[in-house]
């Protein structure tokens, strides 16, 4: 099931989460954690002038909203569509980085190695008191940065499944 949650210029502008409060509210407790069908994906809808040259995640404001909602909700990742693209745009928003015509987007590598650590070292303590196995899924969410995460890291976290 994938929800597509639309987000205005209103709510970027006012950092409103109203409209993704309401989509987690309609969820059960542990089903962000647990259901492996569920996705999440945004439709942004935000005026620009047509000779601006800008993607979304190089318009401050849109960031900004993108920084409180990632406060809000450090485990959002988990449930975002990846096959669309959702996951890569969200880091974007996130992460510093450049776009390319021939290379696409390139994030800036150090910030991009923060990102990820604080994300792995938050999900996995989530999971863990939600009982959920993490070791696969943080495993395969730094592999879609493009990290590879041997047993060793996990063992210093505790994960073994």
């Amino acid at each position: 099931m994938t929800i597509t949650i639309a987000l205005n210029s209103e709510c970027l502008l006012n950092l409103d989460l109203s409209p993704v409060q309401g989509a987690i509210a309609k969820l059960s407790p542990d089903q962000p954690f647990t259901d492996p069908d569920l996705s999440l994906q945004f439709e942004i809808d935000y005026p620009r002038d047509p000779s601006d040259p800008r993607e979304l995640s190089e318009i401050p404001e849109i960031r900004l909203w993108f920084i409180r909602l990632d406060a809000t909700y450090p485990w959002l990742p988990l449930l975002l569509d990846r096959k669309s693209g959702e996951f890569a745009r969200y880091v974007a928003m996130l992460v510093p980085h450049e776009f390319h015509r021939t290379e696409g987007i390139q994030y800036n590598p150090e910030a991009l190695e923060i990102f990820l650590m604080n994300k792995i070292f938050t999900l996995a303590n989530l999971l863990q008191q939600h009982g959920v196995p993490s070791k696969s899924k943080l495993i395969s969410l730094s592999q879609m940065l493009g990290y590879e995460l041997d047993d060793g890291f996990f063992e210093l976290l505790g994960i073994h499944a």
